[in-house]
């Protein structure tokens, strides 16, 4: 019988998560539903709940739990939004949302995390979370405009095109500052208007931008 490590599942969402302030009960079920050791190597699948990011290849990490749990807080998701993310990485962050939303975008520059986790959302089942090769820092025009933008590394400034595919009331939560440390923006589209609220302190990986095969 396969090991679901439904209790180190459940030590995460308790300790790491909601002792940390995480309140939205949708989020901490969806933290709690989702198999983050299916979405990162093998090898390193007795780590998958410790909390900390682990890393996917092509230099890439999976988010700590925490934080994948902050930003889809930050999203004030109902169920019924269509959300764009940018940066598909490992697909953990991309089944969280789907658990949460509607219909899921997600955009992956880099090829083989794209071919990779296309492959295991499509196993486990997430079957409204469509991935994309492109670059993220534009967007997907095609799909917009979103509900909601979730954009999962670093950039030292928010792309344009990002605000432009956000629909009004919509809300995007972005890591901006340098390679270093960055701040976690939340920003919302009020009568066209852009309104930012940093959030916390992160260090994300940076954006990659234009094909990586």
């Amino acid at each position: 019988m396969k090991y679901v490590f439904l209790d180190e599942r459940r030590s995460m969402v308790e300790n790491q998560i909601r002792g940390r302030g995480i309140k939205d009960e949708r989020v901490l079920l969806a933290m709690e539903s989702v198999l983050r050791h299916e979405f990162v190597p093998k090898e390193m699948m007795r780590d998958a709940y410790c909390d900390r990011p682990l890393p996917i290849g092509e230099g890439q990490t999976i988010s700590q739990p925490y934080m994948v749990a902050l930003m889809s807080e930050c999203l004030e998701l109902c169920g019924d939004e269509k959300v764009l993310e940018v940066g598909t990485g490992s697909g953990y962050q991309s089944a969280v949302l789907s658990v949460l939303a509607r219909e899921v975008v997600s955009i992956e520059v880099r090829k083989s995390l794209f071919l990779q986790a296309g492959k295991v959302l499509d196993l486990l089942g997430y079957g409204n979370v469509r991935v994309v090769l492109g670059d993220g820092s534009l967007g997907y025009k095609e799909g917009a405009p979103y509900d909601r933008i979730i954009v999962t590394a670093a950039c030292e400034c928010v792309p344009d095109a990002l605000p432009e595919q956000l629909s009004e009331g919509g809300i995007l939560v972005i890591p901006v500052g340098s390679a270093f440390v960055q701040s976690l923006l939340k920003i919302r589209k009020v009568r066209g208007e852009f309104i930012e609220e940093p959030i916390t302190s992160c260090v994300f990986v940076p954006l990659a931008r234009g094909p990586k095969d």
